[in-house]
């Protein structure tokens, strides 16, 4: 084999292609891997203004020669195509920023395109530098030649936006050069180990061999095996004394965290894969006895730590108060708070500071991430501002400090103005993880409960207007629409609301039901937010705005607010968080302001205000809830004047007599943020040790949707599966469930019902027409008026052959016995 040291640049350039073989699997890498490579080409690239020669280690290249022509090189990528394919997505994404802000300068990006992403003189795919497996072609193409919408659910393109985005962010009009940077740290300054087998050798051996399943050293296996290496025979003692207690008291991942947020107290930049070579570097230069000392200090930490991880318990945590701030911690679920936690912990263990000022300063904490939360601020950055936090510690004053470093800058802690317009206008029901919404109401359920507060365990959140209306929800809310323009609007803006949640264990009974037969059963509700909510005659928008107002008063007496919190504005929308979510939704498809607004972190109304003031591309596409055309501006791409209306209908949207588009082309806002890859649910955190999400459907389903609602969705998956019908469950971000009918080899896979854990239940009849007992027309139409008579406010209309309706429904016990005859009516024969 051939081994050298080669730049991506030296890799790309040349009439040469990559293919990568059948057997690899396709493009997989997620943000997760696309924050962590970016922020590497960043630092790169800042690095080499002082010492331009600077590289960054890539990882191996594994290559077979494939055929060999004259003045040109194919090769089979057998390792190393997630990384090779992710970069070559990056620079598609830099060319067309450059284009886009230097059209003028022809040269810069055609010259990235033609040297680097194209052999130009070849046809079709031989002209591709990479060409990826046959799943990620179609999408790889299309980035190449500028044709972003063919490519609309690809992970590829999700990864593109990623960049864009990205891209945009760092490019500083006032710096010409800062592109430039960027561009030469990614061809000159990323750097792989080149392997290069001959063609007589067997690649899918190679391949099979490099990705064997097996078990890989952790950073903390490494540690230890060199600190002991270090130490020698005289470490055999330590071992048993103090490495091996405390790596039994805890897991492997949480002392692999334990060395990290040591690390981040020296120097908050370092990231966990460089946990053994910092820790290596700090211990190199110490004495056996030094490094013995070293050990003994990380078993203190690991006893704090694992008190962190089994607060309640009375043998690790003597104070009560401590116990129940750091349970409360736990149960809110915030990993990305652990450095600042341990650190408060350990000054009180060395005894620089109080069991009094810990108390104070987690109560601050609790306090700034409950408010954070309830303004649905993004929490991408919440880690840098937890690993910074621990320099700003003033021993003399703890709580005070933190409380002022939280209160500064651009951190969300949100004021008491900021909590009351946020409980009404917010989508509550997105902030956060499902945990961290669920456990904010279960505390201000106990705060109003006083002594006596019902068992929260079973329960779950309920909207009390639902998020599918009926005709009686319609009339309650048209009486008192207030600035409102419609139902649908005043609806999208409140439904998610946290004025318009709360718990229950009921939600099945209470479902869609008109607020006067819900009132009843709230009034019996052991839940005390559910009796105040019964306190009302009428949930309309005056009701709704009334208790956002008392739990806002709530709020503010529960939780600390900032310091100096006289600026009450929050901040504008960015131009480039609208123009991501804008620029995601494709041809044909439509999102509404409030389900854009909520993938952004912001409102509806905000949303609309930013439209009506900016020209952004492709802003036809966002509507109002009903499918109206908005108010806001927009740019014609064919300069021709065309309407709203007509560019909808260029899409390929049809639009009724009233000139509204179909809610079956409509994207929710899990749907965008699929496309993004954002996630509503769940707060990754690539600096933070984390798990990444199980994407199997019926966890997907768990996490999403109210425990009626995905139990509804298992008894009908269940049902199908009893009648001789099969599921094929998907595993991506927003796991589907088909159910398909049995075909013959060859044939094409007959799904007539699609159930998302994103909460659309679709009923696709027509797929049913090749069987005899749906041949004609009207057995069909016979078939969707059955489901529809079921529940005719929840199921709602059939459009176009199908049904789409949320999967709300199956959490009633009548619809699911009429989908029941429906599907056995559908079953294998």
């Amino acid at each position: 084999m051939q081994v050298q040291e080669v730049r991506l640049g030296q890799v790309l350039e040349g009439n040469k292609q990559y293919q990568v073989p059948l057997y690899q699997r396709p493009y997989s890498w997620t943000k997760q891997q696309h924050e962590r490579l970016w922020g590497d080409i960043v630092e790169l690239a800042e690095a080499r203004k002082l010492h331009p020669k600077a590289t960054h280690f890539t990882g191996s290249l594994v290559l077979a020669v494939g055929d060999v022509g004259p003045g040109s090189s194919n090769f089979l990528v057998v390792d190393g195509q997630q990384r090779l394919t992710t970069l070559t997505v990056l620079l598609c994404a830099l060319r067309d920023h450059l284009r886009e802000v230097e059209p003028d300068s022809p040269e810069v990006h055609d010259q990235l395109h033609e040297l680097y992403l194209i052999n130009k003189f070849k046809p079709g795919d031989s002209r591709l530098k990479l060409l990826p497996t046959q799943a990620d072609r179609d999408a790889y193409r299309s980035m190449i030649d500028g044709q972003l919408d063919k490519a609309a659910e690809s992970s590829l393109l999700s990864t593109y936006r990623f960049f864009r985005s990205k891209i945009r962010a760092s490019d500083d009009p006032d710096d010409a050069q800062d592109m430039a940077q960027i561009q030469s740290a990614v061809l000159d300054g990323l750097v792989f180990v080149s392997i290069t087998a001959g063609s007589e050798d067997n690649v899918y051996r190679i391949f099979e061999s490099l990705n064997n399943t097996g078990l890989r050293l952790t950073q903390g296996d490494l540690l230890r095996n060199y600190i002991f290496m270090r130490l020698g025979t005289e470490g055999e003692n330590l071992y048993d004394s103090t490495w091996l207690p405390m790596q039994d008291r805890l897991s492997a991942r949480d002392l692999e965290a334990l060395f990290w947020i040591d690390l981040t107290w020296i120097n908050s930049e370092a990231k966990q894969g460089d946990i053994y070579a910092l820790q290596q570097q700090r211990l190199e230069g110490l004495t056996a006895l030094q490094i013995a000392a070293e050990v003994a200090r990380y078993n203190q930490l690991s006893q704090l730590l694992a008190t962190m991880r089994d607060p309640e318990n009375s043998e690790k945590e003597r104070d009560p108060s401590v116990r129940r701030a750091l349970a409360r911690l736990k149960e809110y679920g915030m990993p990305s708070t652990d450095p600042l936690v341990l650190r408060l912990l350990e000054l009180r263990r060395s005894g620089a500071v109080t069991t009094g000022a810990v108390i104070d300063a987690l109560a601050i904490l609790e306090s700034f991430l409950v408010r954070r939360l309830l303004v649905n601020a993004p929490h991408n950055a919440l880690s840098r501002m937890m690993l910074r936090a621990s320099d700003e510690l003033d021993e003399k004053d703890l709580a005070r400090s933190l409380r002022r470093y939280l209160s500064i800058g651009r951190k969300r802690y949100a004021t008491d103005s900021q909590i009351v317009t946020a409980l009404t206008q917010e989508a509550f029901y997105f902030a956060g993880k499902p945990q961290q919404r669920r456990t904010v109401l279960a505390w201000l359920e106990h705060e109003l409960a006083g002594q006596e507060p019902a068992n929260l365990q079973k329960s779950t959140i309920e909207h009390v207007m639902p998020q599918s209306l009926s005709e009686a929800w319609r009339t309650t809310l048209a009486d008192d629409l207030g600035p409102f323009e419609s139902v649908e609007e005043l609806h999208e803006t409140l439904v998610h609301s946290l004025a318009n949640l709360t718990l229950s264990g009921y939600n099945p009974q209470l479902s869609n039901r008109p607020f006067a037969e819900k009132r009843p059963m709230l009034a019996e509700s052991n839940i005390a937010l559910n009796k105040r909510i019964a306190e009302s005659e009428s949930w309309n928008r005056s009701a709704i705005m009334k208790r956002g107002a008392d739990l806002a008063d709530l709020v503010a007496k529960t939780w600390v607010p900032p310091l100096d919190s006289d600026d009450d504005d929050l901040p504008g929308l960015a131009w480039g968080p609208v123009t991501d979510v804008v620029a995601a939704i494709p041809a044909g498809k439509w999102v509404s302001y409030g389900d854009a607004a909520t993938v952004i972190g912001s409102t509806a109304s905000a949303l609309e205000s930013f439209l009506s003031g900016n020209k952004v591309p492709y802003a036809w596409r966002v509507l109002r809830a009903s499918g109206a055309v908005g108010s806001h501006k927009f740019s014609d791409p064919d300069d021709s004047g065309r309407t709203a209306a007509e560019l909808l209908q260029a899409d390929g949207l049809s639009l009724d007599q009233h000139g509204h588009a179909g809610q079956d082309h409509r994207l929710r806002a899990p749907d965008v943020a699929s496309l993004l890859e954002v996630d509503l649910v769940s707060d990754l955190d690539a600096d933070t040790p984390s798990e990444a999400p199980n994407a199997d459907f019926f966890n997907q389903l768990r996490d999403r949707q109210p425990a009626g609602v995905a139990d509804g969705v298992i008894s009908v998956v269940d049902d199908w599966q009893r009648l001789g019908g099969s599921v094929l469950l998907g595993t991506n971000q927003d796991a589907t469930a088909h159910l398909i009918l049995p075909t013959a080899a060859g044939e094409e896979l007959v799904a007539p019902f699609v159930i998302s854990t994103a909460g659309r239940f679709e009923v696709a009849v027509e797929q049913l027409a090749e069987r005899e007992e749906f041949a004609s027309a009207e057995k069909r139409a016979g078939l969707l008026g059955r489901l529809a008579s079921s529940d005719a406010t929840s199921i709602g209309s059939a459009e176009d052959g199908s049904l789409v309706v949320s999967t709300d429904v199956l959490a009633i016990e009548d619809v699911r016995a009429a989908i029941l005859d429906v599907l056995r009516l559908s079953a294998p024969a």
